[in-house]
């Protein structure tokens, strides 16, 4: 059980039977009262967003939820499918469990899959991935002092924007909590 002193960025927490994550909170004092923490949370079946308040005391039950390492290996009509690393198990993921994770998803990467109560609902990647740029217009020389953009289309189907001076092959460092060009990687 969690009480909400216990509350922090990315815990997971069982609300009305289903497992969420908690987003963003803020413990609030009011004047006239009981205290409370308003708490923004994340659907991890559904990728819903909403806000509570939660009494200050309440306590919030631990979802039986665990991450396996997984390799991605393709995906077809039917969906995304994950192999176990330690088993060699394959599992298949809906478009709608994938989520905008498929944006980030590329063949043989080992990342994280979601299961609540041994069944899939979802996919984790890391904060930063580091895709190739696929398609992009060229820099023109003198163009980057205005300090623009242009889109870039990466090796997942995923387009941002860039700078000027970034050329197809680079590649990129890309921020997948909100999908935006970071840096460009240099590999030498």
């Amino acid at each position: 059980m969690y009480d909400t002193r216990d509350f922090r960025r990315g815990l997971k927490v069982l609300m009305n039977n289903d497992p969420w994550v908690i987003v963003d909170f803020q413990h609030v004092n009011p004047g006239k009262g009981a205290a409370f923490t308003r708490t923004k949370v994340k659907n991890l079946r559904t990728g819903q967003v909403v806000e509570h308040n939660i009494k200050s005391g309440d306590k919030l039950e631990k979802p039986d939820v665990e991450e396996r390492s997984m390799q991605f290996l393709y995906n077809d009509a039917d969906g995304y499918n994950f192999m176990d690393t330690a088993n060699y198990e394959q599992i298949s993921l809906t478009n709608l469990e994938v989520g905008d994770t498929k944006n980030y998803l590329i063949e043989n990467s080992v990342i994280k899959v979601v299961f609540f109560n041994n069944k899939p609902i979802g996919v984790e990647t890391e904060t930063f991935v580091e895709l190739k740029v696929v398609e992009t217009a060229p820099g023109v020389r003198g163009d980057t002092a205005t300090g623009g953009s242009k889109p870039a289309k990466l090796e997942t189907g995923l387009v941002v924007s860039v700078p000027f001076h970034i050329n197809e092959g680079d590649i990129l460092r890309i921020d997948t909590r909100e999908g935006v060009y970071v840096d460009r990687v240099n590999r030498k």
